[in-house]
């Protein structure tokens, strides 16, 4: 039997106002107001380098912040021409309405473009940063350790002057400040231990690995901020200084941009990695709660579209050797008594082999010499994938597809991928692929994952979902490209004896906290095969669940 997976326009630089529904972007003076019904953040214009002074749940007294250095810092160039612009962004059935406040600006070569994100009722605000022009080889890094500075035994020496890319910033009066550090693991083929935290007092200026930072005041209950960097897990950014945050006292920055140099040009904009401000007030649930109600509008989730119980026809180990259209049609009444939501077809329903392939060792290397790769194997398919997917749609299943974009050249051939991807949807209806053997190795290679992406949403009217494997290679991980659909978390089996429930329901319970679990496709397989896998009297072997 297959495995299971359950996933789980314009205003001047003088006083102007514009609301969407509830959110706002005031400029008053050198006075920035950004905010909706429940959070407010107030910024210093600066000349564009906007500085937080205080940031705020509504109806909580604000926490005050010291605006004297910049929020986001990549060169030391006096910022000039600043500009705010505002519009309104109407749900398109992936993201709900947005209003977008963005604050352009120049840092002597360098274009900055700041887009501050708000939607109504959600206590968070999150900034998209776009750059264009010359970067520079003199970029700051986040090279800082502790060990290399001097001993302290004046108040001269207490000085750091190493100089870190800053993407985000609050800085905070006090000394009793408290944190936790969130690092997360994807690449489950080697990983097990999927969420760490760090749990600190915050001291002299120290690097911090991971997506989230959740910052608490330590005096009385006044709640705290969390930041959110929205990008791969820690292992897999580009450009990495071994930092997504650092802490001095009450000063807490994000660093770490996912941009080289060469990555920024005169001629287009270039994407940063984002960041994400949540205040709160109260406990650390009340901290969770909020960041989860942000989380919740990166994708709107439509029952029928994105919740789906699914059989997924690699868990039996035979890979791509018995896959056929009598096999998957015998499966699909199986599904269906099972009360099987979706069938996803994995590698083998097409005509050009993978390297994985038990029938002919084949290459991912320049798929597209063969025009016929992607399409059905005549073989196996006959009459094609029709047969398969009228049988499902009787049986109330949706067919899924295993689809493996080209990597090479980052991702040079996205337009033709792309291209297939609709066809299959125009074609047969099928609007799940699971997306494999990603390799994130540029920014120019995650630019045109997104443009791969984006084509095939917007030709199906929003209705693909991509099931983002995250078992190996350099991909989005948890934070990153969540709008597009959901994460096929692990594979595990029993063939290898590496299957345990209680693992998977670890790793589960241990994300969750932090990662929507209605995103997650968890695995559980048929825990009477292989019951030989594992040792005598192992009270964790499947066959005892």
């Amino acid at each position: 039997m297959s495995r299971f997976i359950y996933p789980l326009l314009l205003l001047s630089l003088s006083t102007s106002v514009s609301k969407a529904s509830e959110c706002y972007a005031t400029l008053d003076g050198d006075t920035l107001r950004i905010g909706n019904s429940v959070v407010e953040r107030v910024l210093v214009w600066n000349d564009g380098a906007l500085a937080t002074a205080r940031i705020a749940v509504k109806g909580a007294a604000p926490l005050v912040a010291d605006a004297s250095a910049p929020d986001f810092i990549v060169n030391r160039s006096v910022p000039a021409d600043a500009r705010l612009d505002t519009i309104t962004v109407a749900p398109d059935g992936v993201t709900p309405e947005q209003f977008l406040a963005t604050v352009s600006y120049k840092a002597g070569p360098l274009d900055v473009r700041r887009v501050y994100r708000i939607v109504p009722g959600v206590p968070a605000i999150a900034c998209d940063t776009y750059l264009r022009g010359i970067l520079g080889d003199n970029i700051p890094t986040g090279n800082d350790n502790a060990a290399d500075r001097t001993n302290i035994e004046s108040k001269e020496a207490m000085k750091v002057t190493t100089v870190t890319s800053v993407l985000d910033r609050i800085r905070f009066n006090g000394a009793h400040w408290h944190g936790r550090a969130v690092e997360f693991r994807d690449v489950t083929d080697w990983n097990n231990n999927l969420v760490s935290e760090q749990d600190f007092i915050s001291y002299r200026r120290t690097p911090h690995r991971g997506n989230i930072l959740i910052v608490s005041d330590g005096i009385g209950s006044r709640g705290g901020v969390v930041m959110l960097k929205e990008a791969p897990s820690s292992s897999s950014q580009l450009s990495y200084t071994n930092a997504d945050f650092f802490s001095d006292f009450g000063d807490f920055t994000v660093t770490g941009t996912g941009l080289n140099a060469a990555d920024v040009v005169p001629d287009k904009w270039t994407q940063a990695y984002s960041t994400v401000m949540i205040p709160y007030c109260g406990s650390e649930l009340d901290a969770l709660t909020a960041l989860r109600s942000y989380q919740k509008t990166r994708r709107i989730m439509i029952p029928g579209r994105d919740e789906m119980v699914m059989m997924n026809t690699w868990g039996d180990r035979s890979q791509d050797s018995k896959v056929n259209e009598a096999f998957c049609l015998a499966e699909l009444e199986r599904a269906s008594r099972l009360g099987i939501t979706h069938f996803q077809i994995d590698d083998g329903w097409q005509s050009g082999k993978s390297p994985n392939s038990a029938v002919a060792k084949g290459s991912f290397k320049d798929i597209w010499r063969n025009a016929d790769y992607w399409k059905p194997d005549t073989m196996k398919y006959p009459r094609g994938l029709r047969p398969v997917v009228d049988r499902a749609h009787e049986l109330g299943i949706e067919i899924g597809l295993w689809f493996n974009p080209s990597v090479q050249d980052d991702f040079a051939d996205w337009e033709k991928d792309a291209a297939t991807l609709v066809g299959l949807y125009r074609d047969y209806g099928i609007r799940m692929f699971k997306i494999d053997g990603l390799a994130i190795n540029s920014k120019l290679g995650e630019e045109r994952l997104r443009r791969l992406f984006d084509k095939v949403m917007l030709e199906s009217g929003n209705e693909v979902v991509f099931n983002l494997d995250a078992t190996a290679g350099r991909r989005a991980g948890y934070h990153m490209l969540n709008r597009y659909g959901n994460i096929f978390l692990e594979n595990r089996y029993t063939d290898w004896g590496n299957y345990y429930p209680y693992h998977t329901l670890r790793n589960l319970w241990m994300l969750s906290k932090y990662v929507p679990a209605e995103i997650l496709q968890i695995e559980f397989l048929n825990k009477w095969r292989n019951p030989d896998k594992y040792p005598t009297g192992d009270p964790f072997a499947p066959v005892n669940y």
